[in-house]
């Protein structure tokens, strides 16, 4: 009986291990940088309800995923060029939408709590641009920017796509992965249904002037 016994919890940890990352490029992570000097240039407001945060996480039995709302944010635009930009982004507003009732209540209960996103203590989220650097790709550009998510302020390097870019408005997208352990998300899951280190997170956004 021992022996099932063992045999079945050492099967549950090789099970528990074999969690694979959400596809996605993940974003290359560093020390926060310090700004010297503010941007200058033309400012367009982002569109909060037309503007979307998608994420998704995975563990060994399956994955979920959802959307987190902005609060508000800009970007700022010189001779039709990204220059710098800053968000604000509720973190209470942390949505499930795979799920129904009260697994979907519970779900975003526990991303809530001090487990994940520690939201009581944390409910605001920041984004700011450090750098951009032109690509090949006339629509690709590399951003950088100091991402503040539980406390902690980690600066990320991913690539995003211009797909409008007038003298009114501006659409851009992003999907890259964080490994969410960076910011202090320390959280592994049962010992049976491990939750994948990495996040990944799909960016749409909407601005004006």
């Amino acid at each position: 009986m021992r022996k099932i016994v063992l045999f079945t919890a050492s099967m549950a940890l090789v099970f528990g291990s074999c969690v694979s990352n959400p596809d996605g490029e993940k974003a290359e992570t560093t020390d926060s940088v310090e700004l010297t000097e503010q941007v200058a240039g033309e400012i367009y407001t982002i569109n909060a309800d037309d503007s979307e945060l998608g994420w998704l996480g995975s563990k060994v039995t399956g994955q979920h995923h959802g959307v987190i709302n902005f609060i508000s944010g800009e970007l700022v635009v010189e001779e039709k060029q990204l220059l710098g930009g800053h968000f604000v982004i509720d973190m209470n507003s942390i949505e499930n939408q795979d799920l129904e009732g009260e697994y979907k209540e519970q779900l975003e209960n526990h991303l809530k709590s001090d487990d994940f996103f520690a939201v009581e203590t944390y409910p605001e989220a920041t984004f700011e641009i450090t750098g951009t650097e032109a690509t090949d790709n006339e629509f690709e550009i590399v951003i950088s920017g100091n991402l503040t998510l539980r406390g902690v302020t980690k600066n990320i390097k991913f690539n995003s796509q211009i797909e409008e870019l007038t003298d009114e408005k501006i659409v851009a997208k992003a999907d890259f992965n964080i490994a969410r352990e960076d910011w202090g998300v320390n959280y592994e899951g049962k010992a049976d249904d491990l939750i994948s280190k990495e996040i990944n997170i799909k960016v749409h956004l909407v601005a004006q002037k």
